[in-house]
């Protein structure tokens, strides 16, 4: 079956194979959180993006192999609750932005800065900062050398706009520029675009939409 990054609360997960990476989404509750598997083709490790909710599930997603890493995309609380549980049971490193992690309560082994690379096997994934949603959230670039790239933005970036920044002008202005800056700017409109809940998206679905969002100030 095709990847279509449609996955519901108890369903199976979706599987996007690329040619260097799998990447599996689920959606665990209570708040329809996505959480992303990557596993490397090369090695077999795999790298966990954002530990939700349901670590039961989370763990069988993961199974027998276990994980080298979780990474945390911001501190809000909807993204870390199966974190303790799934780094206790894996052993895995915790990864975190460094203006986020000190609101996390499990304490961050790597604080990610901007540009910083993460690696899952022979795969490099590249850390952007984006500022707004949260202080120090984070999105994470994967450059496919066999494709086009492949972007991970937590809470930053949905379709139909970025993320919520509760009616703070200045946090969404900032926003704003950093998504357009660091994602839309440097990566071409094939990228896909992996949100931390909800459907995915590509930069040239919403490209054409930068400056209505602009507009209307949300």
């Amino acid at each position: 079956m095709s990847y279509t990054g449609n996955v519901t609360v108890g369903g199976p997960a979706g599987v996007h194979e690329l040619a260097k990476l799998i990447i599996s989404k689920a959606a665990v509750g209570p708040m329809e959180n996505n959480a992303y598997l990557l596993r490397c083709r090369d090695t077999g490790e795999q790298l966990l993006i954002d530990a939700a909710a349901q670590p039961a599930t989370l763990l069988s997603l993961i199974g027998d192999d276990g994980i080298s890493g979780v990474v945390t995309t911001h501190r809000h609380a909807d993204h870390w609750q199966a974190l303790d549980e799934v780094a206790r049971a894996t052993g895995a490193l915790t990864y975190a932005g460094r203006y986020d992690a000190e609101g996390i309560p499990v304490p961050t082994a790597v604080l990610v800065e901007d540009g910083d690379e993460i690696t899952v096997g022979s795969c490099r994934l590249t850390a952007r900062h984006l500022v707004g949603h949260t202080p120090g959230s984070i999105a994470l670039i994967y450059d496919d050398p066999d494709g086009h790239p492949h972007v991970f933005t937590g809470d930053c970036l949905f379709p139909g706009g970025v993320g919520n920044t509760r009616g703070d002008a200045t946090a969404f202005t900032r926003l704003l520029h950093d998504v357009e800056t660091k994602l839309f700017a440097p990566l071409p409109d094939e990228t896909w675009v992996y949100p931390g809940h909800g459907a995915d998206t590509t930069l040239g679905a919403e490209r054409p939409h930068l400056t209505e969002w602009r507009e209307r100030g949300w």
